[in-house]
C-alpha cells in the first residue's frame, strides 16, 4: 500500500471536512430537520453582567452604551463585577449608581469567569446576560437576545459578532468571523449551536448554577445547557460590534488561549461524545471543535506526505508548489502585516493553526489559563 499517498488523501479530506464537509452535512440535516422559531417579546427578569478589570479607559462608553438598551422600566438589573479592579474602575462605575448601574466588588482578582460566578449569586433576574467591556450592543440587543427564552427548549443564546477592523476595511479575520457565524446560524436551524460568543451572550439562570470560576463561561453554559436537554441557538438580530486587536502579537496570544480555554473544558466533558445520549450534538461536538483543532495535525501530515509524493509525480510536484505558495503568502503577510483584502485569508488560516498548535502544547504540558490581561483594542 502506498501510505505517503493515503496519508495525503486522508489529510487533506480531514481538512476540508473540518470546514467545510461538516457546513455541508448539516445542510443536508436542515432539509429534513428545521427548529421553527418561537419569538414574542418577553416580560421577564433580567440581570446584565459586565465584568471588568482595570477598565477606567472604556467602562464609562460601556455604560453610556448600556443604559441606551431598551428593555421594560423595572425588571433590568445591571451589574458591573470588577474583578478586583486597582484603577478608577469602581470609582466611575459607582457614579452611574443613581441611574441603577451596581457594583459588585470581586476584592481579590480571580479571573473573568470566577467574577461571573461570583456576580450570579447576587442577580436577581430570571434570564442573565453576559457582555464584555469592549462590546458595543444595539439599543434593541437586548430585547432580541431575550425574546428567543420564549422556546421553552432554549437554555442559551449568543450573539452574532460583527468585527470592527482598526481600518474599516475586509480582513481575513473578517471573513472568518463571518463563516463562523453562518455555521452558527445553520447548526441553530438544525439544532444546536456548540459554543457561544464570550462578548454577548444569555442563558436561563438555572443553567447558570454550575458555573465553574476556571473554565470558559460561554462553552461551559453552552454544554451545561446541552446536559439540562436544553439547547443553544445564534440569534441574528443581536449584534455584539468589537473593534480588532491594535496588538498582533497580543491577538494571536488571545487565540492561543481562547483554544487552550477550550480544550480544557472540552476533555472536561467527554461524555458529551455519546450519540446514544446527546445524539447530533454528539456529532456536532466532535467535529466543530475536536475536529477544528485537530487540522495543524492535519496539515503537517499533509505537507510531509507531498514532500515525498512529489519525487513520483508532477501532478504532486504541482500541488507541493501549490502548498508552498500558500504558506509562502501566510508567512509573508504575518511577518509584515502588509497584506489586504483576501490575500489576508492565507495569513490568518496560517496564525489561526499556529496559535491551535501551541495551545496543543500548552494544554500537553500541563498549563492552564484562569486569569490574564485585558486586550487593547
Amino acid at each position: 500500500m502506498n501510505w505517503p499517498f493515503v496519508v495525503f488523501i486522508l489529510s487533506v479530506f480531514m481538512v476540508f471536512y473540518a470546514y467545510l464537509g461538516y457546513p455541508l452535512s448539516l445542510l443536508l440535516l436542515w432539509v429534513f430537520r428545521k427548529n421553527g422559531k418561537i419569538r414574542h417579546r418577553l416580560d421577564v427578569s433580567v440581570t446584565l453582567i459586565i465584568t471588568v478589570y482595570n477598565e477606567e479607559k472604556r467602562i464609562k462608553e460601556k455604560l453610556d452604551n448600556t443604559l441606551k438598551l431598551e428593555y421594560p422600566e423595572g425588571k433590568l438589573q445591571i451589574l458591573v463585577a470588577s474583578d478586583g479592579s486597582t484603577d478608577a474602575t469602581n470609582k466611575i462605575v459607582r457614579s452611574y449608581e443613581a441611574q441603577g448601574v451596581e457594583l459588585f466588588e470581586v476584592i481579590h482578582r480571580g479571573g473573568k469567569e470566577n467574577a461571573q460566578k461570583e456576580a450570579i449569586s447576587y442577580a436577581s433576574g430570571e434570564i442573565v446576560v453576559f457582555s464584555d467591556v469592549a462590546t458595543i450592543l444595539e439599543p434593541q440587543g437586548l430585547i432580541e437576545i431575550v425574546s428567543n427564552f420564549a422556546d421553552p427548549s432554549i437554555g442559551c443564546v449568543s450573539s452574532e459578532d460583527r468585527l470592527i477592523g482598526q481600518d474599516g476595511k475586509f480582513s481575513g479575520e473578517g471573513f472568518y468571523v463571518r463563516y463562523e457565524m453562518w455555521l452558527r446560524r445553520l447548526e441553530s436551524q438544525v439544532n444546536s449551536i456548540v459554543g457561544l460568543s464570550g462578548s454577548f451572550f444569555a442563558a436561563r439562570k438555572e443553567v447558570c448554577q454550575d458555573f465553574s470560576g476556571d473554565v470558559q463561561s460561554d462553552f461551559r453554559t453552552l454544554l451545561s445547557s446541552m446536559k439540562l436537554g436544553l439547547r443553544g441557538v445564534s440569534d441574528p438580530n443581536a449584534i455584539g460590534s468589537y473593534l480588532n486587536i491594535v496588538d498582533e502579537n497580543k491577538e494571536f496570544e488571545r487565540k492561543v488561549r481562547t483554544v487552550l480555554r477550550g480544550l480544557t473544558v472540552f476533555f472536561k466533558h467527554l461524555e458529551l461524545l455519546n450519540v446514544f445520549k446527546y445524539g447530533l450534538f454528539s456529532y456536532q461536538f466532535l467535529c466543530h471543535k475536536l475536529l477544528r483543532w485537530m487540522v495543524p495535525f492535519f496539515l503537517v501530515a499533509a505537507l510531509t506526505s507531498n514532500v515525498i509524493l512529489a519525487f513520483t509525480s508532477d501532478f504532486f510536484l504541482f500541488l507541493l508548489g501549490g502548498q508552498f505558495v500558500f504558506y509562502g503568502i501566510g508567512i509573508y503577510g504575518w511577518l509584515t502585516q502588509s497584506l489586504s483584502g483576501i490575500l489576508k485569508i492565507p495569513m490568518f488560516f496560517l496564525v489561526v493553526n499556529v496559535a491551535i498548535a501551541v495551545a496543543w502544547w500548552q494544554y500537553l504540558t500541563g498549563r492552564r489559563v484562569v486569569v490574564w490581561e485585558p486586550s487593547v483594542r
